[in-house]
Formats: C-alpha cells, structure tokens, sequence
C-alpha cells in the first residue's frame, strides 16, 4: 500500500486516469454481450430511440446559472483536449443533457470518458468498441437501428453510453462501483472503477 492507501495497481490506475490516458484493466476491456429480456430490450430501445435534441431546460433562472457555471467552468478544463469553442460547449451540453436523462451522475460520466477515449471522438478500442463512451458494436443491433458507424455520432454514442450505465445500474441495485466494472466487462474487479473515480475529481464542480 502506498500512503494514499492504494496498492500499487490502484496507484497507476489514478494516474493514467489523471493523465488522460485511456486505462483498461489487462484481462478483458468492453461491455459483454449478455441475453437481454425482451422487455428489457425494447426499454432500452425506447430509450436509445428518442431523438430530442440536446437542450438543456431549465425551470427557473438559478437552475440555468448553476449550470451556466458549470458549463464555463468546464469548458476550460477541457480546452487542452478540444481546443475549438464551440465543438467543447457543444459536447459538455450534450454530456449534461444526456446525463440528466438517464438519472447519471455527469461528474462521473466525464470521468468515465476521459478513462474510456481520453475525449476522442473516434477512438477504437483493440476490441472494438467505439466513441466517446466506446461502446460496443453489438448494442446498435441489440437495441438500435444496426448502424454501427453512428456509434461515432456524438449524442448517439453518449446516449448509448449513458443509457447502457443506466442499464447496469439498476441491474446492480445502484452499485456504481459493480455498475462500472460490468460497463467495463469487468465487473467485481477494481481497477476500473478505481480510474473512473480518480478521473471524476478532476470534473468535479459545485454546480454538478
């Protein structure tokens, strides 16, 4: 154990995460492919197939000022890894929108990003997986129109994304840690979610 109290491989876990490196634990890396209920199917594509756009509403003026904040807050964080204005604000709105849909935690999702792609559009994984959130090829057929290639269309993905964590959320009873190791393809382990966490603190802001 080190003196944050990490082993080792925790340790290096954080720092890839830290460092924006994508971090997979060395067994397996991916969602797997398990048999779905067919009313688990068809509500997951219910929830993959709404088309609503990305706009964040907001009820009253604090609610938008706080996420006004957040917006600007994170834009600059995220400067260095998307240099153009409007593609960051554009993403981060999109992060928020989609988050907010799917009952996530948007801290957390970012950092689950940052581990999966290190914010790279087109990122491939040695698997397969694809996108921002890499996700695997076998949920478009599972429960999308079978078009592999717009798992690199920006809310695409991150609507896949977030409702396939969704998914293993509530299969794990609100377990993020066993969420994320499952979203990962592996599941019960801890390097994974240990680097999705440690990656999450850099996003962290009150107005989350």
């Amino acid at each position: 154990m080190n003196e944050g109290g990490l082993t080792r491989r925790q340790g290096l876990a954080a720092m890839a995460a830290l460092a924006g490196n994508v971090w997979l634990p060395p067994a397996r890396a991916g969602q797997l492919e398990e048999p779905l209920a067919d009313s688990v199917r068809t509500a997951l594509s219910a929830a993959i197939a709404n088309g609503s756009p990305p706009v964040p509403e907001f009820h009253d003026t604090e609610r938008r000022l706080a996420y006004l904040r957040w917006l600007g807050a994170n834009s600059e964080r995220l400067r260095r890894r998307k240099p153009d204005f409007q593609t960051r604000i554009e993403f981060l709105q999109t992060v928020w929108y989609e988050t907010r849909r799917a009952g996530l935690d948007t801290t957390m999702v970012l950092g689950l990003i940052q581990v999966e792609s290190g914010f790279r559009k087109f990122a491939i994984s040695s698997v397969g997986a694809r996108g921002y959130m890499q996700i695997m090829p076998f949920w478009s057929r599972l429960i999308g129109d079978g078009d592999v290639g717009g798992l690199f269309h920006m809310q695409t993905n991150l609507r896949f994304g977030c409702v396939i964590l969704r998914h293993y959320l509530d299969r794990e009873r609100g377990n993020a840690f066993m969420a994320l190791g499952r979203y990962n393809g592996s599941r019960g382990k801890d390097v994974y979610p240990n680097a999705v966490q440690a990656a999450a603190r850099q996003w962290a802001h009150p107005d989350a």
